[in-house]
C-alpha cells in the first residue's frame, strides 16, 4: 500500500510547485505591466514622480552661507511653510535671520513656479517682494514618495529640506 501512496504524493507535490511558480510568474509579469501596482512595489521605477507628487504644503528647515561678494559670507538661517498646488505653482512664507539679524517681517511671503521631473529632480523659481536677491532660483530632489523636498539655492551655499505636514 505504501508503494501506490508514495507516487500519487510526489504526483501531488510536483503539481502543487507547478501551480505555485506558474502563479509567481503571472504575478511578477502583471506588476511589470500594471504601472499602478508597480509604482507601488518599486520605488525606484522610472517616470514616478511629476508635479503632482509634491501637491501640499511642505515644513522647511533653511540653512547655509549668503556669498556677498567674493570672500565676504553670512551666516543664513530660516524656516518657511511652502504650499505646492500640484499644477507647478507654489506659494511661502518664511522667517530668515541674516548673520543674527530678524527680518524686518515675522514672516515674508513669496510665490513662484516649480517643475518635478519624472525621475525625481526638479527646479523652481521664487519671487519674493523687496529682496534684492529675487528671483530665487533652486533645485531639488523629491524623496520618500513626495514626502520629503531637499533643494539647494543657486548661486548661495543654502539648502533646504522640507517634509510634508500632515
Amino acid at each position: 500500500m505504501q508503494n501506490q501512496i508514495a507516487p500519487r504524493v510526489s504526483a501531488v507535490a510536483i503539481l502543487v510547485v507547478f501551480v505555485c511558480v506558474f502563479l509567481g510568474v503571472i504575478s511578477s509579469a502583471r506588476s511589470q505591466t500594471d504601472p499602478e501596482r508597480s509604482l507601488v512595489q518599486n520605488s525606484s521605477a522610472p517616470g514616478r514622480c511629476s508635479n503632482r507628487t509634491i501637491a501640499g504644503d511642505y515644513a522647511f528647515t533653511i540653512d547655509g552661507t549668503v556669498l556677498i561678494s567674493p570672500g565676504v559670507t553670512i551666516p543664513f538661517r530660516g524656516v518657511a511653510l511652502a504650499h505646492y498646488d500640484g499644477r507647478g505653482n507654489m506659494t511661502q512664507v518664511d522667517h530668515v535671520v541674516d548673520n543674527g539679524v530678524p527680518p524686518q517681517l515675522d514672516w515674508t511671503p513669496g510665490s513662484g513656479t516649480y517643475t518635478v521631473n519624472s525621475d525625481c529632480t526638479g527646479s523652481g523659481v521664487i519671487e519674493v517682494p523687496n529682496n534684492p536677491s529675487s528671483p530665487i532660483n533652486l533645485h531639488f530632489i523629491v524623496d520618500q514618495r513626495g514626502n520629503e523636498i531637499r533643494q539647494v539655492v543657486d548661486g548661495n551655499a543654502v539648502t533646504a529640506i522640507g517634509l510634508r505636514v500632515n
